[in-house]
């Protein structure tokens, strides 16, 4: 039996890279999958070989992602984990030349879409008697880098939010908990390194992590799987680093 057998998990960002291979993990543990994306997660589930749905979600929409979890609730009768995994990078940018758009851009998708999931969802889950969050931060909210202050600054408040959740929360058996990667091979990776000479920021990069590459995909849905069971019930209001040691 797989550690999350018989479980309804929601996950954003499912259309690919680190969504897409949580729904596969999640999958494989025994849980049965929504699939939400802006673009739509067909292809996602169709990998998954379990009871899914896939929804077509802009989480910096609430009524869209009310309706997400309606339909997780109307197809499996209850909603036992939401991660919260949708979000965007930012390309490098002096923080001086950081304009109102690319700030709204990105923290309307990277925390409002975070705080979104998590308000529709806590209401659910006090009715049911508990239930697991999680919300994809990164490491860049703890070890910001240089030209990424927005995008840094949104993941600190993914942090912070997980943590204040975390405490409000523990009384109704919700647990809510932030998983911080360190760049990963996913399609938005060309945007973070930059599209120029990619290989050798990829090899700068790899350079200050002490295991010595990038994270997989995999990486982090293996970890999610573990955050999401009961094997980790004692674990909340973590930022869970999953970085290879770039944060020591």
């Amino acid at each position: 039996m797989g550690r999350l057998e018989g479980q309804v998990a929601v996950i954003t960002g499912a259309g690919s890279g680190i969504g897409r291979a949580a729904a596969v993990e999640f999958a494989r543990e025994g849980a049965r999958i929504v699939a939400a994306d802006l673009r739509g997660a067909d292809d996602t589930i169709e990998q998954l070989g379990t009871e899914a749905e896939a929804v077509t979600v802009d989480v910096t929409r609430y009524d869209q992602v009310e309706k997400m979890l309606r339909t997780a609730v109307d197809r499996f009768g209850r909603v036992d984990l939401l991660y919260n995994n949708a979000g965007i990078p930012q390309s490098f940018t002096p923080f001086e030349e950081s304009t109102d758009e690319l700030f709204d851009r990105i923290f309307d998708v990277n925390v409002k879409g975070v705080f979104y999931g998590c308000r529709a969802v806590v209401p659910h889950m006090k009715r049911q008697g508990g239930g697991v969050i999680l919300n994809t931060a990164s490491t860049a909210g703890i070890r910001p880098r240089p030209g990424l202050a927005v995008y840094n600054a949104s993941k600190g408040a993914v942090i912070t939010l997980t943590k204040s959740l975390a405490a409000e929360l523990a009384p109704f058996r919700i647990r809510v908990v932030s998983i911080c990667p360190v760049a990963t091979e996913t399609p938005m990776l060309s945007t973070f390194l930059g599209e120029h000479e990619i290989e050798d920021a990829r090899k700068r990069f790899i350079a200050t992590v002490p295991w010595g590459r990038l994270n997989k995909p995999e990486d982090i849905a293996r970890a999610a799987a573990f955050l999401a069971s009961a094997d980790a019930e004692m674990v909340t209001g973590t930022a869970f680093e999953v970085d290879g040691g770039r944060d020591i």
